[in-house]
Protein backbone atom coordinates (compact mmCIF):
# COMPACT_ATOMS: atom_id res chain seq x y z
CA UNK A 1 0.00 0.00 0.00
CA UNK A 2 2.98 2.45 0.38
CA UNK A 3 2.04 5.50 1.03
CA UNK A 4 -1.59 5.38 0.42
CA UNK A 5 -3.80 6.65 3.34
CA UNK A 6 -7.79 6.81 3.63
CA UNK A 7 -7.42 9.91 2.05
CA UNK A 8 -8.80 10.19 -1.55
CA UNK A 9 -9.81 13.85 -1.43
CA UNK A 10 -10.68 16.73 1.29
CA UNK A 11 -13.37 18.06 -0.77
CA UNK A 12 -15.88 19.63 1.61
CA UNK A 13 -19.04 20.05 -0.46
CA UNK A 14 -20.94 21.68 2.25
CA UNK A 15 -20.68 25.37 3.20
CA UNK A 16 -21.56 24.59 6.97
CA UNK A 17 -18.14 25.54 9.14
CA UNK A 18 -17.66 23.25 12.71
CA UNK A 19 -17.85 26.24 14.61
CA UNK A 20 -21.87 27.20 12.92
CA UNK A 21 -22.76 23.59 13.83
CA UNK A 22 -21.45 23.85 17.31
CA UNK A 23 -24.01 26.88 17.81
CA UNK A 24 -26.83 25.96 15.31
CA UNK A 25 -27.76 22.25 17.10
CA UNK A 26 -30.86 22.52 19.78
CA UNK A 27 -29.59 21.87 22.93
CA UNK A 28 -32.93 20.65 24.44
CA UNK A 29 -33.02 16.76 24.66
CA UNK A 30 -34.52 14.59 27.94
CA UNK A 31 -31.94 13.80 30.73
CA UNK A 32 -33.44 10.17 29.98
CA UNK A 33 -33.26 9.74 26.65
CA UNK A 34 -29.37 10.81 26.51
CA UNK A 35 -28.85 8.73 29.23
CA UNK A 36 -30.28 5.72 27.43
CA UNK A 37 -28.31 6.37 23.81
CA UNK A 38 -24.79 6.78 25.46
CA UNK A 39 -25.62 3.24 27.71
CA UNK A 40 -26.30 1.50 24.17
CA UNK A 41 -23.24 2.91 22.26
CA UNK A 42 -20.92 2.76 25.53
CA UNK A 43 -18.42 0.21 25.17
CA UNK A 44 -20.82 -2.17 27.71
CA UNK A 45 -23.36 -2.57 25.50
CA UNK A 46 -23.04 -5.95 23.91
CA UNK A 47 -22.39 -5.22 20.30
CA UNK A 48 -18.23 -6.07 20.27
CA UNK A 49 -17.42 -3.21 18.33
CA UNK A 50 -13.61 -3.89 19.87
CA UNK A 51 -13.53 -7.02 17.32
CA UNK A 52 -13.38 -4.96 14.38
CA UNK A 53 -11.19 -2.02 13.05
CA UNK A 54 -12.75 -1.21 9.56
CA UNK A 55 -9.41 -2.25 8.02
CA UNK A 56 -7.34 -0.14 9.69
CA UNK A 57 -5.08 -3.63 11.06
CA UNK A 58 -4.01 -3.93 7.52
CA UNK A 59 -3.66 -0.12 7.55
CA UNK A 60 -1.52 -0.52 10.80
CA UNK A 61 0.87 -3.09 9.23
CA UNK A 62 1.80 -1.20 6.05
CA UNK A 63 2.93 1.51 8.04
CA UNK A 64 0.21 3.88 6.39
CA UNK A 65 -1.36 4.75 10.01
CA UNK A 66 1.84 4.74 12.23
CA UNK A 67 1.35 7.51 14.47
CA UNK A 68 -0.95 10.17 15.47
CA UNK A 69 -0.38 12.64 12.75
CA UNK A 70 -1.18 9.75 10.42
CA UNK A 71 -4.02 8.38 12.63
CA UNK A 72 -6.15 11.74 12.77
CA UNK A 73 -5.96 12.29 8.92
CA UNK A 74 -7.11 8.30 8.46
CA UNK A 75 -9.64 8.66 10.75
CA UNK A 76 -10.79 11.89 9.39
CA UNK A 77 -10.86 10.99 6.09
CA UNK A 78 -12.89 8.16 7.67
CA UNK A 79 -15.49 10.69 9.01
CA UNK A 80 -15.45 12.83 6.23
CA UNK A 81 -15.37 10.60 3.10
CA UNK A 82 -15.76 7.38 3.93
CA UNK A 83 -17.75 4.90 6.57
CA UNK A 84 -18.46 7.93 8.62
CA UNK A 85 -20.52 10.03 6.39
CA UNK A 86 -22.44 7.14 5.03
CA UNK A 87 -23.33 6.07 8.68
CA UNK A 88 -24.31 9.43 9.61
CA UNK A 89 -26.40 9.57 6.60
CA UNK A 90 -28.04 5.94 7.58
CA UNK A 91 -29.03 6.74 10.84
CA UNK A 92 -30.32 10.19 10.00
CA UNK A 93 -32.87 8.30 7.64
CA UNK A 94 -33.53 5.58 9.55
CA UNK A 95 -34.76 8.17 12.50
CA UNK A 96 -37.44 9.78 9.92
CA UNK A 97 -40.92 9.27 10.63
CA UNK A 98 -41.63 7.27 8.12
CA UNK A 99 -38.29 5.37 7.28
CA UNK A 100 -38.35 1.83 5.48
CA UNK A 101 -36.04 0.07 7.48
CA UNK A 102 -35.61 -2.58 4.84
CA UNK A 103 -34.98 0.02 1.97
CA UNK A 104 -32.48 1.12 3.60
CA UNK A 105 -30.64 -2.48 5.05
CA UNK A 106 -30.42 -2.84 0.71
CA UNK A 107 -28.68 0.24 0.32
CA UNK A 108 -26.11 -0.11 2.82
CA UNK A 109 -25.40 -3.44 1.71
CA UNK A 110 -24.80 -2.56 -2.02
CA UNK A 111 -23.16 0.31 -1.09
CA UNK A 112 -20.24 -1.60 1.24
CA UNK A 113 -16.90 -1.09 -0.33
CA UNK A 114 -15.73 -4.25 0.80
CA UNK A 115 -16.69 -7.63 1.70
CA UNK A 116 -15.73 -7.05 6.04
CA UNK A 117 -17.79 -3.61 6.13
CA UNK A 118 -21.25 -5.38 5.67
CA UNK A 119 -19.81 -8.30 7.83
CA UNK A 120 -18.76 -5.40 10.40
CA UNK A 121 -22.03 -3.37 9.83
CA UNK A 122 -24.14 -6.15 9.88
CA UNK A 123 -22.92 -8.10 13.05
CA UNK A 124 -22.72 -4.84 14.84
CA UNK A 125 -26.34 -3.99 13.65
CA UNK A 126 -27.58 -7.61 14.34
CA UNK A 127 -25.91 -7.94 18.27
CA UNK A 128 -27.23 -4.24 19.07
CA UNK A 129 -30.66 -5.36 18.06
CA UNK A 130 -30.77 -8.22 19.29
CA UNK A 131 -29.88 -6.24 23.21
CA UNK A 132 -32.43 -3.73 22.36
CA UNK A 133 -35.09 -5.92 21.83
CA UNK A 134 -34.29 -7.53 25.07
CA UNK A 135 -34.45 -4.23 26.72
CA UNK A 136 -37.58 -3.15 24.96
CA UNK A 137 -39.32 -6.67 24.50
CA UNK A 138 -39.61 -5.61 20.53
CA UNK A 139 -39.12 -8.21 17.78
CA UNK A 140 -37.19 -5.79 15.48
CA UNK A 141 -35.47 -7.64 12.28
CA UNK A 142 -31.79 -7.27 12.70
CA UNK A 143 -30.21 -4.12 10.27
CA UNK A 144 -27.08 -2.66 9.52
CA UNK A 145 -25.50 -0.67 12.80
CA UNK A 146 -26.30 2.93 12.06
CA UNK A 147 -29.94 1.63 10.77
CA UNK A 148 -30.52 -0.09 13.86
CA UNK A 149 -28.96 2.49 16.19
CA UNK A 150 -31.94 5.29 14.61
CA UNK A 151 -34.40 2.91 14.55
CA UNK A 152 -34.07 2.78 17.93
CA UNK A 153 -32.85 6.04 19.12
CA UNK A 154 -36.69 7.31 17.27
CA UNK A 155 -38.13 6.67 20.38
CA UNK A 156 -35.82 8.52 22.89
CA UNK A 157 -36.75 12.25 22.09
CA UNK A 158 -33.18 13.27 20.78
CA UNK A 159 -32.15 15.65 17.98
CA UNK A 160 -31.31 13.85 15.16
CA UNK A 161 -27.83 14.97 14.46
CA UNK A 162 -27.04 15.04 18.74
CA UNK A 163 -27.90 10.90 17.98
CA UNK A 164 -25.82 11.01 14.64
CA UNK A 165 -22.74 13.02 16.27
CA UNK A 166 -23.15 10.61 19.47
CA UNK A 167 -22.76 7.63 17.49
CA UNK A 168 -19.64 8.66 15.43
CA UNK A 169 -18.17 9.70 18.16
CA UNK A 170 -18.78 6.45 19.72
CA UNK A 171 -16.85 4.58 16.39
CA UNK A 172 -14.22 6.92 16.33
CA UNK A 173 -13.39 6.40 20.27
CA UNK A 174 -13.13 2.44 19.33
CA UNK A 175 -11.06 3.02 16.54
CA UNK A 176 -8.88 5.02 18.62
CA UNK A 177 -8.48 2.05 21.40
CA UNK A 178 -8.05 -0.03 18.66
CA UNK A 179 -4.57 2.04 17.44
CA UNK A 180 -3.11 2.47 20.93
CA UNK A 181 -2.71 -0.89 21.47
CA UNK A 182 -1.45 -1.60 17.98
CA UNK A 183 0.45 1.14 16.73
CA UNK A 184 1.07 1.66 19.80
CA UNK A 185 0.47 4.71 20.76
CA UNK A 186 -0.16 6.46 23.98
CA UNK A 187 -3.20 6.76 25.70
CA UNK A 188 -2.90 10.61 25.62
CA UNK A 189 -2.15 10.22 22.31
CA UNK A 190 -4.87 8.62 21.91
CA UNK A 191 -6.84 11.34 23.64
CA UNK A 192 -5.60 13.68 21.18
CA UNK A 193 -6.47 12.27 18.45
CA UNK A 194 -10.34 11.90 19.42
CA UNK A 195 -10.50 15.80 20.80
CA UNK A 196 -9.09 16.62 17.09
CA UNK A 197 -11.70 14.99 15.38
CA UNK A 198 -14.30 16.46 17.37
CA UNK A 199 -15.12 19.43 14.89
CA UNK A 200 -14.88 16.95 11.87
CA UNK A 201 -17.92 14.26 14.07
CA UNK A 202 -19.93 17.73 13.82
CA UNK A 203 -19.60 18.57 10.59
CA UNK A 204 -20.73 15.29 9.62
CA UNK A 205 -23.54 14.79 12.12
CA UNK A 206 -25.00 18.12 10.54
CA UNK A 207 -24.61 17.51 7.14
CA UNK A 208 -26.03 14.55 6.80
CA UNK A 209 -29.57 15.93 7.55
CA UNK A 210 -31.91 16.00 4.78
CA UNK A 211 -29.98 13.97 2.75
CA UNK A 212 -30.82 10.34 1.30
CA UNK A 213 -28.96 6.86 0.57
CA UNK A 214 -28.72 8.02 -3.00
CA UNK A 215 -26.79 11.13 -1.46
CA UNK A 216 -23.66 8.91 0.05
CA UNK A 217 -20.40 9.12 -2.04
CA UNK A 218 -17.24 7.92 -1.11
CA UNK A 219 -13.48 8.69 -1.85
CA UNK A 220 -11.69 7.31 1.16
CA UNK A 221 -10.01 4.90 -1.48
CA UNK A 222 -7.42 4.11 1.28
CA UNK A 223 -9.49 2.87 3.66
CA UNK A 224 -11.80 0.93 1.11
CA UNK A 225 -8.02 -0.94 0.11
CA UNK A 226 -7.28 -1.96 3.41
CA UNK A 227 -10.84 -2.76 4.20
CA UNK A 228 -9.91 -5.16 1.09
CA UNK A 229 -6.42 -6.19 1.63
CA UNK A 230 -7.29 -7.13 5.82
CA UNK A 231 -9.79 -10.02 3.58
CA UNK A 232 -6.70 -12.13 3.05
CA UNK A 233 -4.29 -10.88 5.82
CA UNK A 234 -3.02 -14.03 7.41
CA UNK A 235 -1.78 -12.79 11.12
CA UNK A 236 -4.49 -10.18 12.14
CA UNK A 237 -6.19 -9.81 15.80
CA UNK A 238 -9.69 -7.74 14.14
CA UNK A 239 -12.15 -9.48 12.50
CA UNK A 240 -12.38 -6.65 10.23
Amino acid sequence: MGTITAMGTHMIRDTITPTTIATAIPTTMTDAGLLTLTHWLSPVFPVGGYAYSQGLEAAIEAKDVRDGASLTDWLGTVLRDGSGQADAIFLSCAMAQNADYADLNAWASALAPAAERWQETAEQGAAFTRAVNDLKDETEAAVALPIAVGRAAKSLGLVTERVAALYLQAMIATLVTGAVRHIPLGQSQGQKVIAALMPTVLFVAAAAKGKTPADIRSSAFGADRAAITHETQEIRIFRT
